[in-house]
């Protein structure tokens, strides 16, 4: 067990994945497959034992000796990758473990977020121990004092620089009340020494501000046991604090349990149908509706943000609050996972295997569609120069140097860096330029919960408030399913029809 891993900067490895080669073999008898349909119950049975004789005859007939766990974690990654379901997947026994965590949503460690390059992709300059990429509040790591950018050197006395992440990560999770003792790097030459005791960690999930104003702002992170809980006690604080409006930002929600998101839903809806699921199997046709009164003020005006990274579970709760028009969706088109996975384990490792699709209340499936916001408000797209100036300026590492140079640099001193960037001849969007220089400062820090500088999907949301006739924004909006209809409409072709509902 372990600290939470993250993607972090040009690719950072989070999970080193097991490949296989899968080739075409007749031996033994094995013979292909008659022409004459046989039936499906026959031909399970037949391709089994075909895979039983393939994999003893490999295991025992192979120039060098193969480990039995190679071809069994190769067989089960092809058989799921023969699915097409990008979703349907083998679960080694590290994935296993991470999967884990997001469904419980605790874990024992030092509260951090951490990252390390591979060793195989380290470039001059890089550094090859343990980036700790953002503690977390009230965590002991917090408590010490770590700030994002730090170095992890060693672990209990093991230099990290060697160690996969797994290997990490191992060394990092321990039970609660064990001490680990870590050697930190910060800046170029600060070296110094921490002794920890691990802690039940609880991953966050949701982060909450008030807004000038009077908007309360809840930025739900992912879906676990503790969502509902955690939206709950954020709605009573917005409601000590006098909200009268609320921004639920779901971007870059990568989804959770499904369970977690209707029970979120339920504090907003007091009836309906929050989602139904859909499937071949009849004990799979689920419909989960409103079952409590809600936890807002009626009426309560509401937005709710989403983008391209808002997946699953988040796009339950944005597709209930839109067809019920409880929410006005701003932002860019979500992911479009309509699907159901549940996860069944298999020793130390296991499978995630779709199940189902579900359908939002207006019964429609968003799968590889998404949902449409009610207002679109898209990041701009970089241009070919935006993108070379980047290049070229992540690869001279100017923003790192001038924020290890200038730590605590104040607002006019970044924008005179900006501004000399810029005369240098890099063709970059200035507020682009200045936002990230700004983030790169605030890397030896807590990051703020909001940004009503630069966010220009915030600032929509604060002027639709604004705008003095929020009731009709909503009252106009259309359900996803008639968003869907419009949208083929558009396109001259006809909406493909709803899968049967074994009922």
């Amino acid at each position: 067990m372990s600290d939470k891993p993250v993607i972090g900067r040009r690719g950072r490895a989070l999970w080193p994945l097991l490949g296989a080669l899968l080739v075409g073999v007749s031996f033994l008898g094995v013979s292909a497959v008659p022409a004459a349909a046989e039936s499906s119950s026959y031909d399970a049975r037949r391709y089994a034992s075909i895979l039983q004789n393939v994999f003893d005859f490999v295991l025992e007939n192979y120039v060098e000796e193969v480990d039995p766990a190679l071809l069994y974690e190769g067989a089960m990654k092809g058989m799921f990758d023969a699915l097409g379901d990008p979703h349907s997947v083998y679960l080694d026994a590290a994935m296993m473990s991470d999967m884990s965590d997001t469904t419980t949503g605790e874990y024992g460690g030092i509260g951090t977020y951490i990252s390390k390059i591979p060793p195989d992709a380290l470039k001059p300059g890089d550094k090859p121990w343990v980036e700790i990429v953002s503690p977390i509040e009230d965590t002991p790591a917090w408590k010490a004092g770590i700030r994002p950018g730090d170095w992890i050197k060693t672990i209990d006395g093991e230099p990290t620089d060697s160690l996969s992440m797994d290997e990490v990560l191992l060394k990092i999770r321990g039970k609660p009340g064990t001490p680990i003792v870590i050697t930190i790097l910060r800046g170029e030459s600060l070296t110094f020494e921490l002794t920890l005791e691990r802690a039940r960690i609880e991953i966050p999930n949701i982060k909450r501000e008030m807004i000038p104003g009077g908007t309360g702002y809840l930025r739900i992170i992912e879906f676990t046991p503790q969502t509902a809980t955690r939206v709950k006690e954020s709605l009573d604080y917005f409601a000590a604090n006098g909200y009268r409006n609320l921004v639920i930002d779901l971007r870059n929600n990568p989804g959770g349990l499904l369970q977690a998101a209707v029970q979120v839903a339920d504090l907003f809806l007091d009836s309906g149908v929050i989602v139904s699921t859909k499937s071949r199997l009849a004990h799979e046709n689920l419909v989960y509706r409103a079952e409590r009164g809600v936890a807002v003020p009626a009426g309560l005006p509401i937005v709710v943000l989403i983008n391209k990274g808002s997946a699953s579970a988040s796009e339950i709760l944005a597709g209930a609050l839109k067809d019920h028009r409880k929410a006005y969706l701003i932002g860019e088109t979500s992911y479009g996972k309509g699907s159901v996975q549940q996860i069944y384990p298999i020793g130390d490792g296991g499978f995630k295997l779709t199940m189902s699709r579900y359908y939002t209340p207006s019964d429609a499936n968003i799968d590889k569609l998404g949902i449409a916001p009610d207002l679109e408000v898209r990041e701009p797209d970089l241009t070919g120069e935006e993108e070379e100036a980047l290049t070229r300026i992540f690869d001279e590492r100017l923003l790192e140097t001038f924020a290890r140079e200038n730590p605590e640099a104040p607002r006019p001193t970044q924008d005179a860096f900006v501004r000399k960037l810029l005369g240098s001849g890099f063709k970059v969007r200035e507020d682009l330029l200045r936002r990230l220089v700004r983030d790169e400062i605030g890397r030896t820090s807590i990051a703020p919960v909001y940004d009503l500088e630069f966010d220009i999907q915030l600032q929509a949301a604060l002027e639709a408030f604004k705008s003095g006739n929020f009731t009709a924004l909503l009252a106009a909006t259309r359900s996803v399913r008639e968003l869907q209809g419009t949208a083929a409409v558009a396109a001259d072709i006809l909406p493909l029809p709803k899968p049967p509902s074994n009922q």
